[in-house]
């Protein structure tokens, strides 16, 4: 397989961090956690609650834009990407770029999210969830985007990743 670059997108609580990591081990390439690339100042909105605007995502988004650019050999970047902007932001970073999209609906989402942040794993509460529905641009039909149901086992979700990598990298 050619070197890949690859983002694990969609709302919070739809598993990009765990499908991500096992991913980015499959294919023997860095993990670039999104929401460890926050600033500070768009922790603290999440954590109070409050949702990021658009101005908020932009330094956030150049910063994994760099992040993608800085990995010659490839990586697997779990992001939101929730507008089609934001992914073309992306795009323009790592020519090539690839999207695997957890599509989840709003009740399991909001489920995981409320059960994560109930256990304190997590900066983002489940009351945002609604937003980043009401933020999100489906990618389907976009160039490079496979969905993935995020409901399904990890296991079958990196085999279908996996194969569907393999036929976009021949």
């Amino acid at each position: 397989m050619d070197r890949v670059w690859l983002v694990v997108m969609g709302v919070s609580g739809c598993g990009k961090s765990s499908l991500g990591a096992a991913l980015a081990t499959a294919l023997g390439l860095p993990l670039i956690e999104g929401d460890d690339h926050h600033p500070p100042a768009n922790v603290q909105k999440m954590s109070h609650g409050i949702a990021l605007t658009d101005a908020d995502r932009a330094g956030w988004l150049a910063t994994l834009g760099r992040a993608l650019a800085d990995s010659p050999q490839g990586a697997v970047l779990t992001c939101s990407a929730l507008k089609r902007i934001y992914r073309e932001q992306l795009r323009a970073a790592a020519p090539g770029l690839r999207f695997v999209f957890m599509a989840i609906e709003r009740a399991e989402s909001e489920r995981r999210v409320a059960a994560r942040a109930g256990a304190g794993e997590h900066m983002f509460p489940a009351s945002l969830v609604a937003n980043q529905f009401a933020t999100l641009e489906s990618p389907v039909g976009e160039p490079g985007v496979l969905a993935v149901d995020a409901t399904l086992p990890l296991g079958q979700a990196v085999a279908q990743a996996m194969a569907w990598l393999a036929s976009e990298t021949k």
